[in-house]
């Protein structure tokens, strides 16, 4: 089940500037200007979603958190965790060239063998696919939109 998100509506939230020629995007969470590609503009747009539209606590993202995948140092796009500093929901970002498919799924849920999240969501900007994971019973089920943050309602 694709969402109907609109993450360009939170392009005035970004801090933009341009630096020896080169266009830079500021992220809040990592508090450093960054080089703006298609990939890095989407990471930011969906991370003012989770700040802005959703009302996750800054304190709770990290952005581009390095993991091993099968012994191999892998970068999930956005981390989430939980209240308890748990790991709670993972997005993949990817540039809006890349069409969502089975394979971005199953590169995400890759990265969650490491990490045991509760919620796994995907997105190219254009397209944005949300699953609530039950790892006890090995299933999945799709969501139409980013989980509440838990204890914000």
């Amino acid at each position: 089940m694709l969402l109907s998100l609109d993450f360009l509506q939170f392009q005035s939230e970004l801090r933009l500037k341009v630096d020896a020629g080169q266009k830079r995007v500021f992220d809040p969470i990592r508090k450093k200007n960054l080089v703006l590609t298609p990939e890095e503009l989407l990471r930011q747009l969906a991370l003012q979603y989770l700040l802005k539209g959703k009302a996750y606590p800054s304190s709770r993202i990290r952005t581009e958190i390095g993991i091993q995948v099968n012994g191999m140092p892998r970068r999930c796009d956005i981390l989430v965790f939980d209240g308890q500093l748990k790991p709670w929901l993972l997005v993949e970002c990817k540039s809006p060239k890349v069409a969502l498919s089975q394979a971005v799924l199953e590169q995400a849920a890759r990265y969650n063998l490491s990490l045991g999240v509760q919620y796994l969501c995907i997105t190219n900007g254009l397209q944005t696919c949300c699953c609530a994971l039950d790892s006890e019973a090995g299933t999945f089920s799709f969501l139409d939109d980013f989980p509440a943050y838990p204890g914000l309602g």
